[in-house]
């Protein structure tokens, strides 16, 4: 199995190129983007030595498909996706903060809860909880979004005071935040599944807040099997999830958290395939659809050159 890990395109109206640790982002006409879903993987804050066959397509067709399934709540970037890893949208000028909502303690705030942090973002949190139990209602935790190195935690309080979004933005962000996970909720109950926590972005556009980048995909959200939640809460057992949790224990079972001295593990094509398994059975439950993998081409890059090309030219 083919997977893309880097691009290299050149289309008509480019005005630049910004590679991030997933997707790949050309400017046409600083008007337009086009956002490539390649299949690297990162974890702990760095890109994994091998990318995941699928992984790119599935992130793409899961936000897409919300994107679509949430324009009512906020308008949102997206104008079409031409290849099954590429969505083209409007260009925004992003805020520089990502906002994280939690509806259960898991994950990096558990790790946190157990070392005896009871305020994360300015948010309270209650005494006595246990690691998967629910928060008397879903917290916002946003934190500051780097270029390179780490996001760190940070609360309303100092987005404001360090004029990274304005009183009034953040006023509007929050609610469209508390909004979409509500409807992302809703959407994954129906699936048996419950929606954890996920991270949103959002940007302005002619003075109007758009939802930007992905949105309740693997590599944003965490998803929990609803089946047995309560038994394994109860019996201090770990959750079924399908999120990208799975990739962080399997690093950290190899010693690997990104910190000085350690080393990456080797990534094999079976592990690979694993993950890409993975990526596709999230795909499959929280969407309730057959995940229809894109035809094996010689050159991912070609097909989606000239994809990307025949949108453009016809949509100038």
């Amino acid at each position: 199995m083919k997977a893309l890990t880097q691009t290299d395109f050149h289309f008509d109206g480019q005005k630049s190129v910004y590679h991030g640790k997933v997707r790949d982002v050309y400017d046409i006409d600083g008007d337009k983007i086009v956002m490539v879903a390649t299949d690297r993987i990162s974890a702990f804050d760095v890109i994994l030595p091998k990318g995941i066959p699928f992984k790119g397509q599935v992130l793409n067709q899961i936000a897409a498909k919300f994107l679509d399934l949430t324009a009512d709540i906020c308008p949102n970037w997206k104008l079409a996706t031409p290849d099954p890893m590429v969505t083209v949208g409007l260009k925004c000028e992003g805020f520089r903060v990502e906002m994280i909502i939690r509806s259960i303690l898991t994950g990096s705030a558990w790790r946190a809860y157990k070392e005896g942090c009871r305020e994360l973002c300015g948010v309270k949190l209650p005494e006595g909880m246990k690691e998967n139990e629910r928060f008397p209602e879903p917290i916002v935790t946003p934190t500051t979004k780097a270029d390179e190195g780490h996001d760190m935690n940070i609360s309303k309080e100092e987005i404001i005071a360090q004029g990274l979004v304005s009183a009034e933005d953040y006023a509007v962000i929050e609610d469209y935040t508390r909004k979409l996970f509500r409807r992302g909720q809703e959407i994954a109950a129906k699936q048996g599944l419950i929606l954890v926590d996920t991270k949103y972005e959002f940007g302005k556009r002619d003075g109007k807040v758009y939802l930007i980048d992905e949105i309740h995909t693997p590599d944003s959200s965490r998803y929990f099997y609803a089946e047995g939640y309560e038994e394994k809460l109860a019996k201090g057992e770990p959750q079924r999830q399908l999120s990208k949790e799975f990739l962080r224990q399997w690093l950290i079972e190899h010693n690997f958290m990104n910190e000085p001295g350690q080393t990456m593990p080797e990534i094999t094509d079976e592990y690979a395939e694993e993950v890409s398994n993975r990526y596709i059975e999230l795909y499959e439950h929280i969407t309730g659809e057959t995940f229809n993998k894109a035809a094996d081409e010689a050159d991912l890059a070609t097909r989606i050159e000239k994809n990307v090309k025949d949108f453009l030219a016809q949509n100038k």
